[in-house]
């Protein structure tokens, strides 16, 4: 219990501060500063920060994951049609929900994919390939059927943009939030501002191609 204690200790504090401050900014001993344990502790866990920072991606991937590719075969046990509002539907409710007890960390993760974007791992971008390739693999081939027209080249830069779209929105919730209060007197809730966002990120997929 107390070996488990550390490691959520470790992981809740790491993943704070490289959703803040970047994966290169953030030290090991930053964390262990911050987590009450000292730096032998991570060491024996995790034996890298390269480990670290992977553990701190499993915990949101891993259930995501099982989650998603249930649903997906839900979709296709009960024939129901690849359409951009399905597909795109799903992704949403799941990441949305896959810490239904802690909403900010929706906001963390996303801010954690935002560092990934702009501050390129390639041990991080090997390791998920290796253990989510194949459920997101099922995902982009759902994805293509849903717009035939669509080129597969041409989807994959649609799919990096909505990308961009997601993690700007999800991970400035709050200041989005604010921003509404200002400026029109509105208060909003995430579901509000899901709502407005995936119609948007489905017209993008959809659109026709340009010549």
């Amino acid at each position: 219990m107390a070996q488990a204690g550390t490691v959520d200790r470790i992981l809740d504090t790491a993943e704070v501060l490289f959703a803040q401050k970047g994966f290169a900014e953030t030290s090991l001993r930053a964390i262990t500063s911050k987590a009450g344990v000292n730096l032998a502790a991570v060491n024996y866990h995790f034996g890298s920060k390269e480990a670290l920072i992977q553990a701190v991606f499993e915990r949101f991937l891993t259930p995501f994951s099982a989650a998603l590719g249930a649903k997906l075969d839900e979709m296709e046990a009960t024939g129901t049609p690849d359409t951009p509002e399905n597909v795109l539907g799903i992704v949403f409710r799941l990441a949305l929900g896959t810490h239904p007890e802690d909403p900010q960390r929706a906001a963390i993760f996303f801010r954690l994919s935002g560092q990934a974007y702009s501050q390129p791992q390639g041990h991080l971008r090997d390791y998920l390939h290796t253990h989510y390739g194949a459920v997101f693999k099922r995902l982009q081939e759902h994805l293509q059927r849903a717009v035939p027209s669509v080129p597969p080249m041409e989807l994959f830069w649609r799919v990096q943009f909505s990308l961009g779209a997601v993690i700007f929105t999800l991970s400035g919730m709050q200041s989005l939030q604010a921003i509404s209060k200002a400026d029109f007197n509105l208060d909003v809730s995430t579901a509000d501002i899901t709502r407005r966002l995936l119609p948007f990120l489905v017209g993008g997929i959809q659109a026709d191609v340009p010549e």
